[in-house]
C-alpha cells in the first residue's frame, strides 16, 4: 500500500540524514544526458536496469517510478535546469520504512563530455537508514551502470545523427 511520504525542499539534497552521493563521467555532452534525463523520462527502463516502468505525469511536473521488485514511487519534480541539474522527490511509495526521499542529478561539462553526480537523500526508520547505508556499493554499481548503458546509447545515436 502506497503511503505519503514528507515533503522536502532541495535544501533537503544538504540536510537529510543519509546522503549517497555518486559520480561518474559520460563522454555525451550535458545537453544530451539533460535531454534523456528529464525529456525523455519514458526511456529510463532502456539504460537504467532497475526502473521498469517510468513515465510522466501532471503534464510533466511529476512521474510514476516502478522499480524492480515492485517498488513504486510517484514523484514531484523539484528541479528541471536544462543541462545543469534534475531532481525530483518522492510523494508516496510502496517501500517500507522511508519518512522522506529527494534525488538530485547534476551535470557540469568535462571536457566535450559530462561529469554527472547523483545524491540520494532520504530520511527513515532506524532499519531503513542502515540498510541504505549497506546499500550503498550496490547503489552506486548501479548509477555507474545505467550512466554507462546511457552514454552508449546517446554515443550511438549521435553517430546515426550524422
Amino acid at each position: 500500500m502506497a503511503r505519503r511520504l514528507r515533503p522536502v525542499g532541495l535544501d533537503f539534497i544538504d540536510d537529510a540524514p543519509v546522503r549517497l552521493v555518486f559520480t561518474t563521467e559520460a563522454a555525451a555532452p550535458p545537453e544530451a544526458v539533460y535531454q534523456a534525463l528529464a525529456e525523455e523520462v519514458a526511456g529510463w527502463p532502456g539504460w537504467f536496469k532497475a526502473v521498469t516502468l517510468a513515465r510522466p505525469t501532471h503534464g510533466g511536473a511529476g512521474r510514476e517510478v516502478r522499480l524492480m521488485g515492485g517498488v513504486r514511487f510517484q514523484e514531484t519534480i523539484m528541479a528541471a535546469d536544462p543541462e545543469q541539474r534534475y531532481a525530483y522527490r518522492v510523494d508516496t511509495t510502496n517501500a517500507p520504512g522511508v519518512r522522506a526521499l529527494l534525488e538530485e542529478w547534476r551535470l557540469t561539462p568535462a571536457g566535450s563530455g559530462t561529469h554527472v553526480r547523483w545524491t540520494f537523500a532520504a530520511d527513515g526508520s532506524a532499519p531503513f537508514r542502515l540498510g541504505l547505508t549497506a546499500a550503498r556499493p550496490g547503489l552506486g554499481h548501479s548509477f555507474r551502470t545505467a550512466v554507462r548503458t546511457l552514454d552508449g546509447r546517446l554515443t550511438a545515436r549521435r553517430a546515426a545523427d550524422q
